[in-house]
């Protein structure tokens, strides 16, 4: 009989770690399906303003469904409509859902990445499809497996927001909106995801941290990855200026320790903003390891035990 209850208690104990095996939420062919989908040709491009882009954003409301997250608050739906500005009638929306945080509710961590691209371009051959595999489907899947695992992780004592951005392309549109919307006071942290499709400078299981050095968030990244085969490191590419062009940058203005994640070679990529930019040209491995890296180094953040310090503001509400 004591055999029997210790069998039982092990089987029951042992339940949530097993749902919780990062392994077996993120996969190689859940993260394959999310970016060949987004990036397919029947996506156009995903260009602000097309059908393409329609498309995209029903294709990630309904993932954010299916895993159950919450609209954000006072929200109806899933996404985020605003106009560019007062002269253009045409509707942009970001797709944003939420997992209410615990004990910290109050105290918000945003993953991100924009999931527009370029649509149709100058054709090279019979092919005028900028797909945007790697920019930025490639960080679009990792925000969306991002909050299937933290979902089934449960454990979060902050609120997390996973949202993607329209616009980025033509202006950092949707970001500017998104920071509107909230008081950026309340944001701890911003992870930023943008093009991890293929292996970093640094090698494997690898990325790089843009502004790294404005906060501590890549030194407490660095601290919950010791240990593992992951390693963060500084944006090695400060002529790019790449801080500054990514969705990161607004929040990043207004005090939010925001940073872009990234493993792109942006001074030699020959597919950046090309019809060449699809899913053939990326290295799944890779991002399937970074999703993987950035979901463990987040987690003291995720759980409110760490709090990285402010960037200084460069503009005022």
């Amino acid at each position: 009989m004591k055999k029997n209850l210790y069998l039982l208690f092990v089987l029951l104990t042992s339940a949530p770690l097993y749902a919780q095996d990062i392994n077996k939420i993120i996969t190689k062919e859940y993260v394959d399906r999310l970016i060949k989908t987004l990036s397919a040709d029947d996506m156009e491009g995903r260009a602000a303003f097309t059908p393409g882009i329609d498309k995209a954003a029903s294709f990630i409301e309904a993932e954010f469904k299916s895993m159950g997250l919450s609209p954000l608050t006072g929200a109806s739906g899933y996404r985020q409509t605003f106009f560019k500005d007062s002269t253009d009638n045409r509707p942009l929306f970001n797709v944003a859902g939420m997992i209410p945080g615990k004990s910290k509710a109050n105290e918000i961590v945003v993953f991100s990445g924009h999931y527009d691209h370029l649509g149709i371009i100058k054709a090279e051959g019979t092919d005028s499809i900028a797909n945007g595999s790697d920019d930025d489907a490639s960080g679009t899947t990792a925000m969306i497996a991002l909050a299937k695992y933290y979902k089934a992780l449960n454990n979060n004592e902050r609120t997390l927001i996973f949202i993607a951005f329209t616009a980025e392309e033509i202006g950092g549109f949707g970001s500017k909106h998104f920071s509107k919307t909230l008081n950026p006071d309340e944001v701890v942290a911003m992870f930023n995801i943008e093009m991890i499709g293929k292996e970093s400078k640094f090698g494997k299981n690898t990325a790089f941290i843009t502004g790294f050095d404005k906060s501590d968030f890549g030194k407490i990244l660095q601290k919950n990855l010791v240990g593992t085969e992951f390693t963060f490191h500084p944006d090695p590419y400060p002529k790019q200026q790449l801080f500054y062009r990514s969705d990161n940058a607004t929040l990043a203005a207004l005090g939010v320790p925001a940073h872009t994640i990234s493993t792109d070679k942006i001074d030699t990529d020959p597919y950046y903003h090309t019809v060449k930019d699809e899913y053939v040209t990326l290295d799944s491995e890779n991002i399937l390891a970074t999703i993987k890296g950035i979901a463990k180094s987040a987690i003291s953040i995720v759980k409110g035990i760490d709090t990285p310090v402010r960037i200084p503001k460069l503009v005022e509400r």
